[in-house]
């Protein structure tokens, strides 16, 4: 407990920086909690809670989660249960898989009650791969329906979508579809391959739609200290592009305290030190996009 005191003391000396989402008038921390690490288990309540209080604490906003995220949906339920103030200071999102109407919305209802909330900041449809999802989802009964159903209801204050398999279909549903938000990879990998930060990216700056970046440490596959590349380094990089939150997935009360001084006062690498970053990368980057599903 000791040790955990001393980091809690050590954290948040200087506030985390905020981005507005999008073109509506609320704020977001530039960094926010992923919905993986520690959140993305069945039944360790403990050190869950200990993650997500830890971020509540340092404060960060932004919380990230998905139906089918194992228990992490019941790890914030239980947090906000508990303490509903700190609810209504949050913000809480979740996704749905789904593809059709029906299929959402019963996700939807599963979620509030998993998250014991009333409303969702943003619910993303989650992970569209390719055209046939994209026709599944806008076609007669499609999830999209849902969506813009839910928002109109006021139960989810903002609707996004996610996508780390193909850019070409990611940037056609941010161009197409009446989203706030998307959410992709960001990292140094796809600064080589192009696509999700060249194309992707674009669309969303000219429609004002809000971005996320994921997939920041490649699942932590991608740190290599003895290469220089670090946790820090990383989510530098990713704090330096048009971004409006970098989301990361924390095991621990101190990855927690990583990110949070990330998002307090990580400044944009210099050119010299993104060539650095990049070196490692190069030779095998197709194989490294393993997200993409390249073989």
């Amino acid at each position: 407990m000791k040790n955990k005191k001393g980091i809690y003391e050590a954290m948040g000396k200087n506030p985390i920086q905020t981005n507005p989402f999008g073109t509506a008038p609320q704020a977001v921390t530039r960094v926010g909690l992923g919905g993986e690490g520690v959140l993305r288990t069945t039944g360790r309540l403990e050190e869950a809670g200990e993650v997500i209080d830890a971020a509540c604490l340092q404060g960060i906003i932004y919380f990230d989660s998905a139906r089918v995220y194992s228990d992490s949906e019941l790890y914030y339920g239980r947090k906000w249960k508990s303490d509903p103030e700190q609810r209504s200071r949050v913000f809480q999102t979740s996704k749905s898989a789904s593809r059709d109407k029906k299929g959402a919305q019963k996700d939807l209802e599963e979620s509030l009650k998993r998250l014991e909330t009333d409303y969702l900041d943003l619910w993303q449809i989650h992970d569209v791969r390719t055209m046939q999802d994209m026709e599944a989802i806008d076609g007669p009964g499609g999830a999209l329906e849902a969506f813009l159903e839910a928002r109109q209801q006021g139960k989810v204050r903002f609707i996004g979508v996610t996508g780390h398999h193909d850019p070409d279909v990611l940037t056609r549903a941010v161009r197409q579809w009446p989203v706030d938000s998307v959410m992709m990879p960001v990292n140094p990998v796809e600064e080589i391959l192009g696509g999700f930060l060249t194309q992707t990216l674009a669309a969303a700056l000219e429609k004002n739609t809000a971005v996320i970046a994921m997939k920041i440490l490649g699942a932590g596959h991608y740190v290599a200290p003895h290469l220089g590349v670090t946790p820090e380094l990383l989510l530098r990089y990713a704090l330096g592009k048009p971004i409006t939150v970098a989301i990361v997935g924390c095991s621990s009360i101190t990855e927690v305290k990583t990110l949070v001084d990330a998002g307090s006062n990580a400044q944009p690498l210099e050119k010299i030190e993104l060539e650095k970053l990049l070196a490692p990368f190069r030779q095998n980057a197709r194989q490294l996009a393993f997200y993409r599903g390249v073989v």
